[in-house]
């Protein structure tokens, strides 16, 4: 067979989230797991912080934690990908500046 056409074998891993264990399938077992602990450590985080003990209200909170988190991150990605336009931008006019230069130094150095 051809590697080319070969798909990621996915493998099972039993997670624990909020004292729930749910049986996921991926290919990166690691990957699940440390999300699964992400989550639990939100759903934790929200519970120690109220009185509900409803386990969906306290999943939804936690999911708006982590849906504020990723908005955040994606404002803060855009944000560092403009400030490295800036960046490059200022970089090839630097460099178009010196190139100018020393195409004048050469000339001078050639006609003198």
């Amino acid at each position: 067979m051809d590697e080319m056409n070969e798909q990621p074998v996915s493998r099972s891993v039993s997670v624990d989230i909020y004292d729930q264990v749910y049986r996921l399938r991926g290919v990166d077992p690691e990957h699940i797991e440390q999300l699964a602990s992400i989550v639990d450590a939100k759903m934790r985080a929200v519970s120690s912080h109220g009185s509900t003990v409803d386990s969906l209200r306290v999943a939804v909170l936690a999911a708006l934690n982590i849906a504020d988190e990723l908005v955040e991150m994606r404002r803060l990605h855009a944000e560092l990908l403009g400030s490295l336009d800036r960046t490059q931008s200022s970089v090839r006019s630097r460099a178009g500046s010196l190139n100018g230069l020393l195409d004048e130094v050469l000339l001078e150095r050639i006609a003198g």
